[in-house]
C-alpha cells in the first residue's frame, strides 16, 4: 500500500480551532479522519477530538494489519465515537452535549470506504473530474436535491455525533482506486467558501502537498474576517516517493513490523478514557446517559423560561 497525504488546519475568524483531524496506518490499511466540533453547543473541540481519537483507536485494535470488515468497522466505530461523547457530558454535568460532525475514509485492498455524518465532505477525484462527493445531513442540501425552496434553517445539520438522538450517516460502497486518485476530506471552512469547480481543479492539477494550502489559503482570503475554520486533509493513491517528498509516508516493513501501527493522532488522557470506557459502556448505560441528558436540559429550559 502506498500513499501521499498532506493535512493542514487554520483558524479562522473564531476564538478557537474546534476542527480535529489525523491519519493513522498498518502495513495494509489505513485510516484517515476529520471532525468539526459545532458551535452553539458547549466543548465543539472536545466533541471532535474525543471522535477522531476513538475512531483511531478501533482502528488500532482492529487492523491487525487490517481489518476484516471495512463497513462494518466504519459504522460501529463512529457510533462508539457518539457514545463516548455523550459519556462525557454525562460525566462532566453538561447541560448541552458537545456535538460534532465526522467524516472518515479507509483504504484497504485497493478500495476507498468512507462514512460520513454532518456536513465535512470527501471529495474523489480522478483525472480531473469529480468522482463522488459526500451529500451533507443538512436542510440545504436536503432540500438542494429536491429542487424545492430553501429553507430559513438551510444550514442547521439534521445528524451529528453527540446530539441525544440516534445519528443517521452513510457509509460507501467500496471504491476502487486508481493510481493517483485523490480524495480530499474537508470542513465547511473550505467547501462553503469555494465552489466545487475549484476544489476539483486545485486538486488535479498538482500534488497534495501543494493543492491543501493553496485550497485553504484560497478559503480563509475569500471568506475574509469572517472566515470559519479551514481544515482539510488530501491524499494520492499509489503516488511516487519522489512526488511528494515532504509528505510521503514511510510504510512499514521488515521481520515482525506486518502489523506495526502508525499514526499522527496524538495520545492524551482523552485517547486513554475512549479506550476504556468503549470496552465499559452498554447499551443500558448508553440510555441512561441520553435520558439524563434530556432531563438535564428540559430543567435549564424550564428554569430559562421562569425567568422570563
Amino acid at each position: 500500500m502506498k500513499f501521499s497525504v498532506f493535512q493542514i488546519s487554520r483558524r479562522g475568524g473564531r476564538d478557537n480551532n474546534e476542527d480535529r483531524m489525523g491519519y493513522c496506518y498498518t502495513r495494509e490499511s489505513g485510516l484517515f479522519v476529520l471532525a468539526d466540533g459545532m458551535g452553539g453547543h458547549p466543548q465543539g473541540e472536545v466533541a471532535a477530538q474525543i471522535a477522531v481519537q476513538t475512531v483511531a483507536a478501533q482502528f488500532q485494535r482492529q487492523a491487525q494489519p487490517r481489518l476484516r470488515d471495512c463497513a462494518g468497522f466504519l459504522a460501529d466505530a463512529l457510533l462508539q465515537a457518539h457514545r463516548q461523547i455523550l459519556a462525557h457530558a454525562r460525566e462532566s454535568g453538561l447541560a448541552d452535549t458537545p456535538r460534532t460532525t465526522l467524516v472518515a475514509v479507509v483504504l484497504q485492498d485497493g478500495c476507498a470506504r468512507w462514512v460520513h455524518c454532518g456536513d465535512s465532505r470527501l471529495y474523489m477525484v480522478r483525472k480531473g473530474t469529480l468522482l463522488v462527493r459526500t451529500r451533507d445531513h443538512s436542510y440545504r442540501e436536503l432540500h438542494s436535491a429536491s429542487g424545492s425552496a430553501m429553507p430559513v434553517n438551510r444550514n442547521v445539520l439534521f445528524s451529528c455525533l453527540g446530539s441525544p438522538t440516534q445519528p443517521m450517516f452513510d457509509v460507501s460502497n467500496p471504491m476502487p482506486l486508481q493510481r493517483r486518485d485523490r480524495i480530499l476530506l474537508c470542513s465547511d471552512g473550505l467547501w462553503d467558501v469555494l465552489d466545487e469547480a475549484t476544489i476539483v481543479r486545485e486538486l488535479a492539477r498538482q500534488r497534495v502537498a501543494g493543492a491543501v494550502p493553496a485550497l485553504v489559503d484560497q478559503a480563509l482570503l475569500r471568506a475574509g474576517s469572517s472566515s470559519d475554520n479551514v481544515t482539510a486533509l488530501a491524499l494520492q493513491w499509489d503516488s511516487d516517493a519522489a512526488d511528494v517528498p515532504d509528505a510521503a509516508l514511510p510504510l512499514p516493513g521488515g521481520p515482525g513490523e506486518e502489523s506495526q501501527f502508525n499514526s499522527t493522532i496524538q495520545s492524551s488522557e482523552l485517547d486513554t478514557a475512549a479506550d476504556e470506557a468503549a470496552q465499559a459502556l452498554d447499551e443500558s448505560a448508553i440510555d441512561r446517559s441520553i435520558a439524563e441528558i434530556n432531563a438535564t436540559i428540559q430543567r435549564s429550559a424550564a428554569a430559562r423560561n421562569g425567568k422570563h
